[in-house]
């Protein structure tokens, strides 16, 4: 199957608002937001949550440096800034994200709109929640949104600042917060209740993987994620590959991806308790490029949840190693998927290499850390009101 050869003829490129709100425009943010405005469950299997994965504790993070982080960052904020950036932890809005390139229901500040300095603060939030590789990756991949900008001859409606960062709650008086940054191909969610961490979802992607020209020439993406899930694959013998392949070819998207918060997924493909060591091994390399991308005090409390359920985590896989495939993690507390898709700015309307996306999610009610919250509540609504803000890191003993 060949490469790509070319951009696609748009009439109307992706731009940042809608030049008018045509009806087809409507009804694609009105189910949007339908999506969103129902009661959140989570990513369940058929049957119901599983309660109980994730309880309170203190992980023993230092946590310190973001949450002055996030403080510096709201001391800079005007007071417009404030009214447009900042929302309460139950907003709606938490929901609102989406990987396409255009505006809807985009919501919060826009990095491209900050000065050098106000930028520097929004980033250093994000820089301080996530480890060198994670923060690296999430740069290059909205450096990349600017090599299509490039490619497409439209900066202006992608480039690498053209994300919107919000901030939730209460980081200066020790409360839960957290924060979000949407844009095209660049979609986290970070929680901070206490100091355990929720970096679910995250859906990271990217067209094209590998800069071929231009300001990031040679930036390239998802290179171990797709070398590892290769590599896991063709080490499984023929009847763990039976067991492993959940379809001939890759779904059409991913199948949690943006607007399914309350999707059910059953368990498909091989165990990892079904593998070899080795096999095991591999497969925990591969889990933990997605892992990783937190801070390393974070991502190994993390790890040590997901090792947990090793004997309950799924490997399924769709497609051809030596051509274009899918695979995904699937266990209680985390789902991982990853898959080659069609083109939307190059012409393929077929699957290749040239597109990536990915997203990871913790299932049973704690994407966007809302089990922790639910728990955090019920502690401090029966120990009482006055108990609610007494965790600010920098008086922790």
């Amino acid at each position: 199957m060949g490469e790509p050869v070319g951009l696609r003829k748009r009439g109307n490129p992706p731009t940042r608002k809608p030049e008018s709100w045509t009806p087809d425009l409507l009804e694609k943010v009105a189910w949007r937001v339908k999506a969103a405005n129902k009661p959140f469950r989570g990513v369940a299997t058929s049957g119901s949550i599983q309660p109980g994965l994730f309880p309170l504790r203190d992980t023993g993070a230092d946590v310190r440096k973001v949450y002055q982080a996030a403080e510096a960052y709201l001391a800079g904020l005007t007071e417009h800034q404030l009214a447009e950036g900042r929302f309460p932890m139950d907003d709606v809005s938490w929901r609102h994200w989406n990987n396409g390139a255009r505006y809807f229901l985009r919501h919060g500040l826009l990095l491209e709109d900050f000065d050098d300095a106000g930028r520097e603060r929004a980033m250093n939030v994000m820089r301080e929640s996530l480890s060198a590789y994670g923060y690296g990756q999430m740069i290059d991949l909205m450096h990349l949104n600017l090599t299509i900008g490039e490619l497409s001859d439209n900066t202006h409606g992608l480039n690498e600042w053209l994300y919107w960062f919000s901030l939730y709650g209460e980081p200066e008086h020790g409360g839960p917060w957290g924060w979000q940054l949407d844009g095209h191909h660049v979609n986290v969610n970070c929680v901070f209740v206490g100091n355990q961490m929720v970096l679910t979802p995250s859906f990271l992607g990217a067209e094209p993987v590998i800069a071929g020209g231009g300001k990031y020439a040679g930036t390239a993406a998802f290179r171990g994620e797709e070398a590892l899930g290769h590599e896991l694959f063709t080490q499984l013998d023929g009847r763990q590959r039976e067991r492993a392949v959940i379809a001939d070819t890759p779904p059409q998207e991913l199948f949690v991806g943006a607007f399914r918060d309350n999707w059910e997924l059953d368990y498909q493909g091989l165990r990892l308790s079904e593998m070899s060591p080795g096999q095991r091994e591999t497969a925990f390399q591969l889990l933990g490029l997605y892992v990783n991308r937190a801070r390393e005090d974070q991502a190994r409390t993390r790890m040590q949840e997901v090792l947990t359920h090793e004997g309950d985590t799924h490997f399924g896989w769709a497609g051809d190693p030596d051509g274009t495939f899918y695979y995904r993690f699937h266990s209680p507390v985390i789902i991982v998927e990853f898959e080659h898709m069609p083109g939307v700015l190059f012409d393929n309307d077929y699957h290749s290499r040239r597109h990536i996306h990915t997203i990871v999610r913790t299932p049973n009610g704690n994407d966007f850390g809302i089990d922790l919250l639910r728990r955090h509540h019920e502690r401090h609504h029966q120990h009482g009101r006055h108990h609610h803000r007494a965790v600010h890191p920098d008086r922790q003993a």
